[in-house]
């Protein structure tokens, strides 16, 4: 089950657009490594925009997420994009995964 997540929205630099789909691409394999993340889904929202969807069955499972990988995306965001990412916490309020 899970409860609580995390909706990052980021606009790249026009000349980078690349560069973001690759990493957030590269992403998933670490992604997958992970115990606490339920649902991860990388995003593209429009021509620069890109988006990432996390869910976590708590609030321990998102804040490891954000304390494994926040420097990171703060760090990307400062190369690649045309501002600073947003990220929101959010709760989830129903979900369908697979085997539910």
């Amino acid at each position: 089950m899970i409860n609580v997540g995390m909706l990052v929205r980021f606009e790249a630099k026009p000349d980078k657009v690349t560069e973001v789909e690759a990493v957030l691409k590269s992403a998933l394999e670490q992604v997958r490594q992970e115990t606490t993340t339920v649902v991860w889904a990388a995003l593209r929202l429009g021509p620069t925009t890109f988006g990432v969807f996390d869910a976590f069955a708590d609030e321990a499972g998102r804040q490891a997420h954000l304390d494994a990988y926040g420097e990171a995306l703060r760090t990307a965001g400062a190369e690649l994009g045309a501002e600073a990412p947003s990220i929101e916490r959010v709760d989830v309020i129903g979900a369908k995964l697979p085997g539910e």
